[in-house]
């Protein structure tokens, strides 16, 4: 029920709000904050997943030389978080940086003035550059899919006149039109929660808006009708995706056997490779190379600020906590979920694990809206008995910020949880029952050993995540308080981007981690 806290305070507060300051940000802010938004997820949408498909494509439909390369290396965009991407790119395609001077000197102009590239300032720069990180999620969900169509079906189609060539349009993609729905609407909502890449990129969207609001102008209460906005944005989303699968089943035979890809060799192999390795090169190597080379660069020139070792140590330190938290609560829910099984329960952990889907500044008003009674409560008591105020206690301590992180987290944790444990036995439960094990005896000596791989494959997934986490850290952070992320985001801001490099390049090396058990599960699947 903590989940469920931060939701319903959110709610709670938003109705509290007056209609006049309803009216004065639908006049103000809402419109062209809300248009962006839509533009922005309809084209990240189109792009990631007709990107996604056709990779996932590529590389099932396909045998071709560096194949096997692709099939993993397609996953490194993940590695890098938006805004670490927007970052990068506004230094690389910077009027007087390198790759526009270079392109200026071989065509024989010497100004600025006289050739320049679009600025990647703009809606349509900030689609494109979230597309290239976030189409993964479309190819990893996508491809499995297509990894489980039975070559019979291809058959099939073939024995009734379908060419190879339409197998594609005619039998695959419409298969694989749920796990499409799914890849999407992960990627709009990882859209959704960026912040960093929409504010240096110049896109006003909601959840630019809510931080503004908030921060800047100083109005929680504007803020919390903002996100309650963008609350219902993300719950249309789920409910599309929902929809989109709703009269989708499919049932395929114990011995099918994988779909033939098709050989490429020569130029045709050599096309196909280049081809897929297009998007691995724009959203991964282009800018981990620009992060390698800055921040050697900053290295050579001044060594590494003593700045980065406190740094290293908050980001750790708390994403390290929210782990553990957020690893026991979903065992918990998990393993409640298995002993009560019903509609209740089911409906229960389902709430609980709602903090996935919601943005991270949503998650941190809510859990503001939480913590700021208590932190309160517990200071008026502190003075009234002992004459002594603890100040802030939750939200000057950090744990405000870990409980965000809980909240948005937990449904990766019980997702493993529930994984690990639909693979244990019931008989298992029952054996354990006869010889005196109680429920929580069972879950150590049982069910934890035998789900210690889902679990650890989970935790490091909230882990690099928390250590990702941009929106929920500026909002929730102490004072005086930097991450890597934080940390980045400020630099940024400033435009010193080469300060900021050598801790984007430990974030998208931390990022590497899941991506790395995300091939093997794709190379399974």
């Amino acid at each position: 029920m903590l989940a469920l806290l931060p939701v319903l305070s959110l709610g709670a507060e938003a109705a509290r709000g007056s209609t006049g300051l309803w009216s004065h940000l639908a006049g103000t802010v809402l419109l062209s904050a809300l248009a962006d938004t839509l533009v922005l997820l309809t084209g990240v949408g189109l792009i990631a997943g007709c990107l996604g498909v056709a990779l996932a494509w590529l590389v099932t439909a396909h045998d071709f030389p560096g194949r096997r390369l692709l099939e993993w290396a397609l996953l490194l965009p993940l590695a890098v978080p938006t805004y670490i991407v927007a970052y990068a790119y506004l230094d690389i395609l910077h009027p007087i940086g390198a790759l526009q001077g270079a392109i200026r000197w071989f065509l024989g102009y010497s100004s600025p003035r006289d050739f320049r590239l679009p600025d990647i300032r703009s809606l349509i720069g900030c689609i494109f550059l979230l597309s290239l990180v976030l189409y993964p999620y479309v190819y990893l969900t996508t491809r499995a899919m297509f990894l489980t169509q039975s070559a019979n079906l291809c058959d099939a189609a073939r024995t009734l006149g379908v060419p190879r060539r339409h197998l594609f349009r005619r039998v695959a993609l419409p298969l694989a039109r749920p796990a499409i729905a799914v890849g999407v609407s992960l990627a709009l909502m990882e859209a959704l929660n960026d912040i960093g890449a929409s504010e240096f990129l110049g896109v006003r969207t909601l959840t630019v808006s809510i931080y503004t609001t908030w921060i800047t102008r100083n109005d929680l209460a504007g803020a919390t009708q903002i996100a309650l906005l963008l609350l219902l944005i993300v719950v249309a989303l789920v409910s599309f995706e929902r929809w989109a699968r709703r009269r989708q089943g499919y049932a395929t035979a114990a011995r099918s056997r994988p779909m033939e890809p098709l050989r490429s060799r020569g130029l045709r192999g050599t096309g196909l490779f280049l081809l897929g390795a297009v998007p691995v090169c724009l959203g991964f190597v282009v800018p981990a190379g620009y992060l390698v080379l800055e921040a050697f660069k900053r290295w050579q020139f001044a060594g590494l600020s003593p700045r980065l070792v406190s740094e290293a140590l908050n980001t750790v330190l708390y994403a390290g906590g929210a782990t553990v938290l957020t690893l026991v609560a979903g065992v918990v829910a998990a393993f409640a979920l298995r002993l009560s099984a019903g509609r209740l329960p089911a409906l229960l952990y389902r709430l609980s694990t709602i903090g996935y889907a919601m943005p991270g500044t949503v998650v941190a008003i809510g859990v503001l809206l939480v913590v700021a009674p208590l932190d309160r409560f517990i200071d008026g008591t502190s003075r009234q008995w002992f004459g002594v105020s603890t100040g802030l206690w939750f939200i000057g301590s950090g744990a405000a910020l870990i409980y965000a992180y809980a909240v948005r987290f937990l449904a990766i944790t019980a997702g493993s949880a529930d994984a690990g444990l639909a693979r244990v036995p019931r008989s298992l439960d029952d054996a354990a029952r006869t010889l005196g094990y109680t429920a929580g005896g069972a879950l150590r000596a049982v069910h934890l050993p035998l789900t210690r791989a889902s679990l650890s494959a989970g935790a490091l997934l909230v882990f690099v995540d928390c250590v990702k986490e941009l929106p929920a850290t500026l909002l929730l952070r102490p004072l005086n308080f930097e991450t890597f992320a934080t940390h980045l985001y400020g630099e940024a801001a400033r435009g010193t981007y080469e300060e900021a490099s050598i801790a984007a390049l430990a974030i998208v090396a931390v990022g590497i981690l899941p991506v790395i058990v995300l091939s093997r599960v794709g190379r399974n699947a």
